[in-house]
């Protein structure tokens, strides 16, 4: 009888590449995968892995396995999903993995909403860019918020991961509240602001193409930019007046001081906003209760957004 646990691990050793990779995105060490693994070549009686001194990769054999055990760990997972479905009451743990801003957002409400089920258990964790996916493909998280600035529309219905539109997400102007456009009785003129001292991300950084896309359009580029990996710093260094930021709307209702948001004129650049979880597990009474969490979740961001910007979000006019 195979062993799940070490299925799971050749399967991430087969996305990983290395022990290494294997061990950080499972939270084991190194010696407890290559242990695992040896067992697991044990039990099927054939070498999984060619092992050198310093690397190792699949065999024929392992690649073979890697892509049964794929198979075998969303059946289970859709076995147990139909299941729990016949209880229908939603229980155990969901561990939902977000991006900052959503994670400040959305972490409130969705705590709120999961009340009316005592059995369930939320953890939410912040991710890095990128990672959310990876980390519900590999079974380390059950949902996550991930964002999209390709502004493509995923394929939803094919594949292991599902993906459920929450919001939009357009660019705000974010300006210290000594900055003159603070009086949201001022409009926004892009080209006034080309001489302005910007904050931006790094090249490459979504929020960086978005912010060049936004000037490129007016026909400018960054006269001074100071560049700061991280919204929360580019944040914080606007709030000191060190210069003015465009940024995700989300980051409206990140709590931070010193800071007044502005709509931007036009279209801005904007960003979607999704939960991904696996389709194995969107039948299971806690995934679907978490789902249906974060849709409303979502709702009440979008009204909160509309109150806290000056006078237009999405387009729309505060109160219509």
């Amino acid at each position: 009888m195979l062993d799940l646990r070490r299925l799971n691990v050749l399967k991430e050793f087969a996305a990983q590449g290395t022990i290494a990779a294997t061990a950080t995105a499972l939270g084991y060490t190194p010696s407890a995968v290559s242990q695992q693994l040896s067992t697991l070549e044990r039990e099927v009686g054939t070498a999984l892995l060619d092992r050198t001194a310093r690397s190792a990769e699949l065999t024929d054999a392992g690649r073979l396995l890697a892509e049964h055990a794929e198979q075998i760990l969303a059946m289970v997972e859709a076995a147990e999903a139909v299941l729990a479905a016949q209880n229908g009451v939603p229980l155990g743990r969901v561990t939902i993995t977000a991006f900052p801003t959503a994670a400040v957002a959305f972490a409130p409400v969705l705590a709120q909403s999961l009340h009316e089920h005592p059995g369930l258990q939320l953890v939410l964790r912040q991710s890095s860019e990128g990672a959310g996916k990876r980390q519900v493909a590999a079974g380390e998280a059950d949902i996550a918020l991930v964002d999209d600035w390709t502004g493509q529309l995923p394929d939803s219905l094919s594949g292991k991961l599902r993906h459920h539109h929450l919001l939009n997400d357009p660019m705000v102007l974010a300006v210290p509240e000594g900055h003159r456009l603070a009086d949201p009785d001022r409009p926004v003129d892009l080209r006034r602001l080309r001489n302005e001292a910007w904050v931006v991300a790094p090249p490459g950084e979504p929020s960086r193409a978005a912010t060049d896309r936004l000037l490129a359009g007016i026909g400018s580029v960054l006269s001074t930019a100071w560049e700061f990996e991280g919204l929360g710093t580019i944040l914080s260094l606007v709030a000191r007046g060190i210069g003015i930021a465009a940024v995700p709307s989300l980051a409206a209702l990140s709590g931070n001081g010193g800071l007044v948001f502005r709509r931007l004129p036009g279209r801005a650049p904007t960003r979607d906003v999704y939960a991904v979880a696996r389709a194995a597990t969107i039948q299971r009474p806690s995934i679907n209760a978490t789902l249906r969490a974060l849709y409303t979740a979502a709702h009440e961001v979008s009204r909160a957004l509309v109150t806290t910007l000056d006078s237009t979000v999405f387009g729309e006019k505060a109160g219509e």
